[in-house]
């Protein structure tokens, strides 16, 4: 079950009229998006939809999903100014209705769950991606909470098990081609809550 001081966070953060991470997609997406073509694709925790919306102007097929029912409206808002369609769901993961083998890609941008169930999304996720299909991932690592004590403004959980290291992404995806996965510094300028230095864990992984 959902925290609901975590629910309460998230629909706080999003009820405001700004959009707390900006409309601009995260920009390794942007990239990874670029070298693939569309088709289907999941964006878990999605928030206010900054990169299901782009993936969609991209010809994308895009689903998504967030706790969040303000983050939702912000999505569909935004999918609205854009003129493009995605389908958003509201809940936790298990209690929605995706399919085995639905999406060509998955895209985990900044999606941090808590500690103790980031593990067992990340193995339901990896069952809804098709053999042959991308993983993209970007959130920060274990060494991102140095450069919070530096600076605040760049965000990011405060609770070393909400972040990530590149062993625990070879333990969660151990069935794919890794086509990139590495942990690197990287200045963050993304709405309210990421701007400046901060240090990421990037993967491209391709389903076997």
């Amino acid at each position: 079950m959902t925290d609901n001081t975590w629910l309460e966070r998230w629909n706080d953060r999003y009820s405001s009229e700004e959009f707390a991470y900006g409309t601009e997609p995260n920009n390794y997406l942007k990239e990874q998006l670029k070298k693939l073509e569309a088709g289907s694709i999941l964006f878990p925790a999605e928030g206010e939809g900054r990169n299901a919306v782009f993936a969609a102007t991209k010809g994308w097929n895009v689903s998504a999903f967030d706790i969040s029912s303000e983050g939702k409206s912000k999505a569909l808002q935004l999918a609205e100014n854009y003129n493009v369609t995605i389908d958003y769901q509201v809940g936790e993961l298990q209690a929605l209705n995706f399919q085995v083998e639905q999406f060509d890609a998955v895209a985990l941008i900044y999606a941090h769950f808590p500690a103790e169930i980031k593990s067992s999304i990340h193995k339901m996720l990896d069952l809804y991606l098709r053999k042959g299909g991308i993983m993209i991932f970007e959130a920060f690592s274990k060494n991102h909470l140095e450069y919070v004590l530096k600076n605040e403004k760049v965000g990011g959980p405060k609770d070393i098990g909400s972040l990530f290291s590149i062993d625990e992404i070879k333990a969660d995806f151990p069935d794919y081609d890794i086509i990139e996965l590495e942990e690197k510094e990287i200045e963050l300028s993304e709405g309210l809550f990421h701007n400046g230095t901060g240090s990421v864990i990037r993967f491209v992984g391709k389903k076997r």
